[in-house]
C-alpha cells in the first residue's frame, strides 16, 4: 500500500507554493487585486495544512486568512501597512511549511562566498552572420549523429542476443572437451565485450544529448537579440511624435525580454515604429469627447511583445474611438477593392472591412500630416510582414480603440522541427518550443485521477504529468496511449507552470525546413501553424506547441478517457458498489477525501471546482450516487454547485454534503436551506462523522 502520508505532503508541499504566490501576485498588484481571490487562496492553504496534519502552518494560514477576510469585508486596505503584515505572515506559512518536511539547507562556507555577478565586467565580440549559420548547420548535423544512436544501440543489443545464442548452441554440441571449453570461454568474452560496448554507447549518448542541448543554447544566444536592442527607444519616440502633433499620451511598452533573430528584428523596426505613429494618428480625439466616454485624458498607446513557440508577436493598441468602418468602406469602394453598396443591403462585416485598411492607398484619415494620411503606410507594413512569412490583422477593440497583431516567425531562416509519427503520418513541432523528448517503459506509467500520467523530473521537482495521445488532440476524440515494444514515446510540452506529454508512435527526426502556409477548410487552424514538404512524401503538418497545451487544458477531461489499453477500474467495480463525487480544489484535500473513502469500499471520482462537477454530473458518464463538496472554490464555489443541483430535476435527488473550514452559522443555514443534506466543518474534521454521514445518506 503506498505512504499516504508521503503522497500527502508531497500534494501539500506543491499546493502551499503555489497558494503562496498567487497571494503575492496578487499583492503586487496593489489596488487592483482580487481581495476574494487572496481570501481564497489563504483558506484553501489552511484547509489543506490541516488536512495533513500540520498544526504550526495552520496556525499561521488561520492568521492569514482572517487578516484576507477583513481585506474582502472592507474592513482594511491593502495599504503599505496591510501589505507588511501579509508579507510577514506568508514567509510564516512558508517557514513553518520547510520546518515541518524539508531538511535543514547546509550552511555556506565563509571561504565560499562569491563576488557578486555585477563586478564582473561584460564582453561584446561582433560576429559574423555566416559563422553563425555555420554553426546553425553543425547542430543540425550533431542532432542526425544523436538520432542515429539508437540505431547503433539496438544493432548493439542485437548482436549481444546473437552471441548469447551460440555460446548456449556450442555448449550442447558437446564436441571435443578442450576445443569446446576454448570456444565457450571466447564466446563468453565476446557477450562480456558487446554488453560493456553498448552500456559505454549509452553513456555517450547521453553526454552527446546533454552535449546538443548546451550547443542549442549557445546558438540560440548568439543568433538571438532582444527586443530591447531595436524597439527600446520606440516608448519615446511614440511620446517625441505625440508631443509635437499636440495630443497628450500616455506610453507602456513590456515585453523587451523577448529574444528573437536580430534580422527578425530589425526588418520590422520600421513596420513596427509605423504602427505606433499610425495609433497615435488615429488614436488622438478631442478632450471633450474622451472626456464624454469616460476616457482618461491622455491617449494610451500599448505595445506587447513576447516570443513563444517559436513564434515572435508584437501587439500595439490604442485606446481612440477605433477603427472608422463607414470611412473604411468608403476608401475600399473608391479603390476598387470591393463595389458599391446597394442602398437597403446588409452592411460588410467589419472583419470583411478591416481586412482591406492594409490594401496599398486606403486610408480613414481627414487629411495628409506629418502623422499619416496617404494610405500606404499599412500597406508597407503587410508587404514587409508577409516576407518574413509573418501574419498582420487589425481588430476593433473593446468598447473603444484598435488593436494590430502581429507575428512572425522568431528566425529569418529554415526552422528547426521535431518529426513525429501519430498513426502512420508524420507531423511537425517547433524544436524551440518542445521541452524534452521522452522514452518510458510503459509499466512505469501510472492512472492519476482517473487518466494515465507520467512522473518527470522537472527542474529539481519530482511532477506528475498527464499523458495523453497526440492523435486525441487532434482529432478531439479519446484514444489510447500508443505503447510499442513495452515503450510509450513522447514529447513533453509546457504552458507556464502546467505540463502535458504528448504520446505519438516514434521520434522520428529533427532537422532545419521551411514551415508554409497551409489553407484547408477540413484541418483544426488553432492547432496547425503550416506545413513542411518532406521529400517524395505528403507534406507534414507543422503543429502550434502552445495551442496543443491549450487545448489540452480545454478538453482534458473528455480526451483523457482512453487509458492505456486497460480499463479503468471504475469499469471493473461491482455495479452495488456506491459512487461519490468529491469536489474540492485542494489536491490534499482531494487526497486524503479519497484515500478516506476508497478504503471504505466506495468508488471516488474527483473534480477541481464547482463547474467541473456540474458538467460531470450533467454528462452522464458515471452514476453518481452522492456529491462531498468544499465551499470556497474558483469558477464556482459550493453553494452556487449546490443551487444548480436542487435546481436540475434530473440532479435533485443526488444528496450532497459540503465541507468548509468556516464554521459560520449564516453559511451552515445557507448551506441547509439551499438544500445541502450534511453541513462538516474541516477545523474540526473527524473522518467517522464523514463516514457516518455518508453512511446514512446511502
Amino acid at each position: 500500500m503506498p505512504d499516504i502520508r508521503r503522497q500527502l505532503l508531497a500534494a501539500f508541499d506543491l499546493e502551499h507554493r503555489e497558494h503562496l504566490q498567487a497571494i503575492r501576485q496578487a499583492i503586487a498588484a496593489g489596488g487592483e487585486a482580487d481581495t476574494r481571490e487572496i481570501f481564497r487562496r489563504a483558506h484553501s492553504l489552511k484547509g489543506a495544512a490541516r488536512a495533513v496534519d500540520l498544526p504550526a502552518v495552520e496556525e499561521q494560514a488561520h492568521a492569514l486568512e482572517s487578516l484576507c477576510a477583513e481585506l474582502m469585508d472592507g474592513q482594511r486596505t491593502l495599504d503599505a501597512d496591510t501589505v507588511t503584515t501579509l508579507e510577514g505572515l506568508l514567509d510564516g506559512v512558508e517557514d513553518a511549511a520547510g520546518a515541518a518536511y524539508a531538511p535543514p539547507a547546509p550552511k555556506p562556507a565563509a571561504a565560499a562566498t562569491a563576488a557578486p555577478a555585477s563586478d564582473e565586467a561584460v564582453e561584446y565580440v561582433r560576429i559574423d552572420v555566416e559563422a553563425v549559420s555555420g554553426l546553425s548547420r553543425a547542430m543540425q548535423t550533431l542532432s542526425g549523429d544523436v538520432l542515429d544512436h539508437g540505431a547503433i544501440d539496438e544493432d548493439l543489443r542485437r548482436l549481444a542476443a546473437d552471441a548469447r545464442k551460440l555460446e548456449r548452441r556450442w555448449r550442447d554440441a558437446r564436441g571435443a572437451a578442450a576445443r569446446t571449453r576454448e570456444v565457450e570461454q571466447g564466446l563468453k568474452d565476446l557477450s562480456r565485450a558487446l554488453n560493456e560496448l553498448s552500456v559505454r554507447r549509452v553513456r555517450a549518448g547521453w553526454a552527446l544529448d546533454q552535449g546538443l542541448s548546451d550547443l542549442r543554447g549557445r546558438v540560440e544566444e548568439i543568433s538571438q537579440a532582444p527586443a530591447e536592442t531595436v524597439f527600446g527607444g520606440f516608448a519615446t519616440m511614440v511620446r517625441d511624435i505625440a508631443r509635437e502633433a499636440g495630443v497628450p499620451v500616455d506610453v507602456r511598452v513590456t515585453g523587451l525580454d523577448a529574444r528573437a533573430d536580430r534580422r527578425v528584428l530589425q526588418a520590422l523596426k520600421d513596420p513596427v515604429m509605423h504602427l505606433l505613429r499610425n495609433a497615435v494618428s488615429h488614436g488622438r480625439e478631442a478632450p471633450e469627447a474622451r472626456a464624454a466616454a469616460g476616457k482618461p485624458e491622455r491617449l494610451t498607446v500599448v505595445m506587447a511583445v513576447s516570443a513563444a513557440s517559436g513564434r515572435l508577436r508584437i501587439d500595439i493598441a490604442d485606446d481612440g474611438p477605433g477603427p472608422d468602418l463607414a470611412r473604411l468602406e468608403a476608401a475600399a469602394v473608391d479603390k476598387g477593392l470591393m463595389p458599391p453598396r446597394p442602398e437597403g443591403a446588409p452592411a460588410p462585416t467589419p472583419e470583411e472591412l478591416l481586412a482591406h485598411a492594409f490594401a496599398p492607398g486606403v486610408s480613414t484619415a481627414q487629411g495628409v500630416d506629418k502623422l499619416a494620411g496617404r494610405g500606404m503606410g499599412l500597406s508597407v507594413v503587410a508587404e514587409a510582414v508577409r516576407k518574413l512569412r509573418g501574419e498582420l490583422r487589425l481588430t476593433a477593440g473593446r468598447p473603444w480603440g484598435a488593436r494590430v497583431a502581429l507575428s512572425t516567425p522568431l528566425s529569418a531562416a529554415r526552422q528547426s522541427l521535431l518529426f513525429v509519427d501519430i498513426q502512420g503520418r508524420q507531423a511537425a513541432l517547433p524544436s524551440l518550443g518542445v521541452r524534452r523528448l521522452l522514452r518510458l517503459d510503459a509499466t512505469a506509467l501510472e492512472t492519476v485521477e482517473g487518466h494515465p500520467a507520467a512522473r518527470i523530473a522537472i527542474d529539481g521537482d519530482d511532477v506528475i504529468v498527464p499523458m495523453v495521445p497526440l492523435s486525441a488532440l487532434l482529432t478531439g476524440v479519446a484514444a489510447e496511449v500508443p505503447v510499442h515494444a513495452g515503450a510509450v514515446s513522447a514529447v513533453l510540452l509546457s504552458h507556464g507552470r502546467r505540463h502535458v506529454a504528448l504520446a505519438v508512435d516514434a521520434l522520428c527526426d529533427v532537422r532545419s525546413a521551411l514551415v508554409e502556409d497551409l489553407d484547408a477548410d477540413d484541418l483544426d487552424s488553432d492547432l496547425i501553424a503550416g506545413a513542411v514538404q518532406l521529400d517524395d512524401q505528403a507534406p507534414a503538418l507543422a503543429l502550434d506547441p502552445d495551442a496543443l497545451v491549450r487545448r489540452w487544458l480545454r478538453d482534458q477531461r473528455q480526451l483523457a478517457a482512453g487509458g492505456l489499453g486497460f480499463a479503468e477500474e471504475a469499469e471493473d467495480a461491482d455495479e452495488t458498489t456506491r459512487t461519490i463525487l468529491v469536489v474540492d480544489d485542494s489536491i490534499t484535500t482531494r487526497t486524503l477525501e479519497k484515500s478516506i473513502l476508497e478504503a471504505q469500499g466506495y468508488r471516488v471520482l474527483l473534480a477541481v471546482d464547482g463547474l467541473d462537477a456540474l458538467n460531470l454530473l450533467r454528462s452522464g458518464q458515471a452514476m453518481i450516487d452522492l456529491v462531498v463538496a468544499d465551499i470556497e472554490m474558483p469558477r464556482m464555489d459550493g453553494f452556487s454547485l449546490l443551487q444548480a443541483v436542487k435546481a436540475d430535476a434530473a440532479l435533485a435527488a443526488t444528496p450532497v454534503i459540503l465541507m468548509t473550514s468556516r464554521a459560520d452559522a449564516a453559511d451552515v443555514r445557507r448551506g441547509l436551506d439551499l438544500g445541502a443534506e450534511a453541513y462538516i466543518t474541516k477545523q474540526k474534521f473527524d473522518q467517522r462523522e464523514l463516514l457516518a454521514a455518508i453512511g446514512q445518506l446511502l
